[in-house]
């Protein structure tokens, strides 16, 4: 972690290689688990850990030209390294923000506060954080609540 001019927190991540490196600037606008099943299928992993952050927050510091992304749907823009073939973040154009996956920012203290699209979880996680069926109602979704 560095401090620039505002004395807003730097954290800095990199794909499995190194190739690309990325920064992002003050603090994310959620983090939480997502269960939907293109995240499970795309991080090859039963849940998905995401850091949400404002599209100016993000930025690629290093090996862009490095950079693929896959579109699958409106909702998801796909980042990885072709180089290791690294997952770097997905971009969510319908809301405004960009998912950096916590394990790309290891020194970013990763809190929690919520679990998105539930309903679809095959890892059931017993940690008393709000259990969204969907996405909260403020992204689109139901803003329905699941039990633990």
């Amino acid at each position: 972690m560095t401090h620039d001019s505002t004395q807003e927190s730097t954290y800095t991540g990199r794909c499995f290689c190194g190739a690309v490196e990325l920064t992002v600037t003050g603090e994310p606008v959620a983090m939480g688990y997502c269960h939907c099943d293109a995240c499970r299928a795309w991080s090859a992993g039963p849940v998905n850990a995401f850091t949400l952050w404002k599209p100016d927050s993000v930025r690629i510091t290093r090996g862009i030209e490095h950079i693929a992304s896959f579109q699958k749907s409106e909702k998801s823009i796909r980042k990885w390294c072709q180089h290791c073939g690294g997952h770097l973040l997905t971009e969510h154009p319908l809301w405004g923000v960009v998912d950096v996956y916590a394990a790309i920012v290891p020194t970013l203290a990763f809190t929690p506060s919520l679990h998105v699209n539930y309903q679809e979880t095959v890892l059931p996680m017993r940690d008393g954080l709000p259990k969204q069926q969907d996405i909260p109602a403020d992204m689109g979704g139901t803003g329905a609540l699941l039990p633990e």
